[in-house]
């Protein structure tokens, strides 16, 4: 019974230290993409040590799922975890955490299913307010313009995705502003930010209580937006960008003194007027290579005794 509570032991370790380190460094702001791998690799980390501890827990309670666990293994390894010798908090702390998992993947597929009813919402919304004419058929990814007088623009995902720009934000977006608009939002698109925010938001609805899950959804939308202004700078110009995102929300209130739900975007606005030199490329691929080491560790503590027992 030592594994499961090292692992469970790990587990609380790599909640608490890693988002501070994480929090400390220089870097996130500079390398958004590579701060989100970090991100969902001490998440993984974490859960991977409460599935690992659930399962040799539940097989030191019950033979039945210890004769699954370790049906291809040596007698000596089965030894080696001692998992004869254990008292009754092996049901419980397997029964807990299959618990908690069960609620995850129920959060899960709650804020998937809000989401989509969310975009079905909108899109019968924009049939009201912009539907086809006689014998026009849709185009996947077209420009929709709405009638509006607030600059407002954003993508529809879904099985046909488009970006919805009001007539206002047309007025307002000058030059190449648009095509930054477009690109920004392509670019949450193409790597598939909405699924990051759905298992963020699901933890930390799930499990309020647990700060490394609550701060994992905040660096999650944070993140996000940061690495979709470097796909549209890169691709229309860091000035073109910041002018769209001051166009789009200057009169939200949002560059004012008061603090404003959207009160990242003049953080954002400076950091792509003042572009913080990027990492070299050899230290971004240690970084990729330290972050992806994290969820290793707690697959090697699993499998210590079942080594030295072969060894």
């Amino acid at each position: 019974m030592m594994v499961p509570a090292v692992l469970l032991l790990l587990g609380a370790l790599t909640a608490v230290v890693a988002p501070r380190l994480i929090a400390r460094a220089d870097w996130p702001d500079r390398e958004p993409v590579v701060a989100l791998w970090a991100w969902q690799c001490v998440v993984a980390a974490v859960l991977l040590c409460c599935a690992l501890s659930m399962t040799l827990s539940a097989a030191a309670a019950w033979h039945a799922v210890r004769g699954q666990v370790f049906a291809p293994a040596p007698h000596t390894v089965v030894e080696a975890y001692a998992l004869g010798a254990t008292g009754p908090w092996a049901a419980a702390t397997a029964v807990t955490l299959a618990c908690g998992g069960l609620w995850s993947g129920a959060m899960l597929v709650r804020e998937v299913l809000r989401s989509r009813a969310r975009v079905r919402s909108r899109r019968a919304e924009l049939r009201l307010r912009a539907p086809l004419l006689p014998g026009e058929k849709f185009a996947t990814g077209r420009l929709l313009v709405l009638e509006g007088e607030r600059p407002d623009a954003w993508w529809l995902a879904g099985a046909e995705p488009q970006l919805v720009v009001t007539t206002a934000a047309l007025q307002r977006l000058k030059g190449r502003q648009l095509d930054a608009v477009r690109a920004h939002e392509q670019g949450h698109a193409q790597a598939r930010h909405d699924w990051l925010l759905h298992c963020s938001t699901a933890l930390a609805t799930g499990f309020p209580q647990v700060p490394v899950f609550a701060a994992f959804r905040d660096e999650m939308h944070r993140l996000v937006e940061l690495s979709a202004d470097d796909m549209a700078s890169r691709r229309f110009g860091r000035l073109t960008t910041a002018l769209a995102l001051v166009e789009l929300n200057e009169d939200r209130g949002v560059f004012g003194p008061s603090p404003t739900p959207q009160a990242h975007l003049p953080q954002r606005v400076h950091r792509l007027l003042t572009p913080p030199d990027r990492l070299t490329v050899a230290r971004r691929l240690r970084l990729t290579a330290a972050a992806s080491l994290v969820p290793v560790i707690p697959v090697l503590v699993a499998l210590v005794p079942g080594l030295r027992a072969l060894g």
